[in-house]
């Protein structure tokens, strides 16, 4: 579905993003991974439009494209989900999902807003994911974490999107709250759509990506089969660790050592 080859991206003296190979299929979970300047946020607003690469193309299910902003990726069916979501709070449910794409109807002549088809698509929308909401006419402040995260992916499915991308979408979340934005990415793969996960916590990569990109210094250091790695592997890709002999340090605590690198980094637990 999508397929980027040789991006590179420079601010100023600042070397972003370097000869960039990445892709992702439908109806699969890419996963994409790093430490923090590793390039991730670089690579995924070049996708949204937010970024345009210095260098190197962007094909999106075969055809050569050029996103020069936003509503450029929206046009050809992708759609960002960042971390702080961008809902309004003040607005109620179908008003945030249809936000800058209202349904109108006309009466002699003079245009509506149609409440009535916005509000059933709401609810169409919402039933595909399972999300329940009882009350569409609370205000998005109202809503759980959970909530608010179905809610944008169902804004990002009303605009018929091919390729989602979620940054960080379970990060802050209770435990239960966690596990119901997971199914909400795994009923997306299984509507074969095309979803980017950018995550730090491991265990969520491994819960649902089919397959993980590690970037390290705006490099693609590795792409693996989640079913044929482990998350030990992925951290130790991530730290640069991968492949070094640790074995002589007996200390847990060390400098270096495995156990005081990949819990601080990738795989540390949530709290509750």
């Amino acid at each position: 579905m999508l397929e980027m080859t040789g991006i590179e991206k420079h601010f100023g003296g600042v070397t972003a993003l370097s000869g960039v190979d990445f892709e992702a299929d439908a109806g699969e979970v890419m996963a994409l991974v790093g430490d923090n300047g590793a390039g991730k946020s670089t690579l995924i607003k070049t996708v949204a439009g937010a970024h345009q690469p210095d260098r190197g193309r962007i094909r999106l299910q075969g055809r050569e494209v050029a996103m020069r902003s936003p509503q450029d990726a929206w046009k050809l069916g992708i759609a960002t989900i960042f971390q702080e979501l961008a809902l309004a709070d003040k607005m109620n449910v179908p008003d945030n999902i249809f936000l800058g794409q209202e349904l109108r109807r006309t009466i002699l002549g003079i245009p509506f807003l149609d409440h009535k088809r916005m509000r059933q698509r709401t609810r169409e929308l919402l039933a595909d994911l399972e999300v329940q909401i009882q009350d569409l006419d609370l205000t998005v402040e109202a809503m759980s974490g959970g909530q608010r995260q179905g809610i944008a992916i169902a804004r990002a499915l009303n605009l018929d999107a091919d390729l989602i991308i979620m940054d960080e979408p379970t990060a802050a979340l209770a435990v239960a709250e966690v596990r119901k934005v997971l199914d909400f990415i795994l009923r997306l793969r299984g509507q074969n759509k095309g979803v980017v996960l950018i995550s730090h916590n491991i265990q969520d990569v491994f819960a649902v990506a089919d397959r993980v990109t590690v970037m390290r210094q705006g490099r693609i250091e590795a792409v693996r089969r989640v079913a044929e790695t482990t998350p030990e592997e992925v951290i130790g890709l991530i730290t640069g660790a991968h492949g070094v002999d640790l074995s002589h340090r007996s200390e847990p605590g060390a400098a270096g050592d495995p156990a005081d690198g990949p819990d601080k980094t990738a795989g540390q637990a949530r709290p509750s």
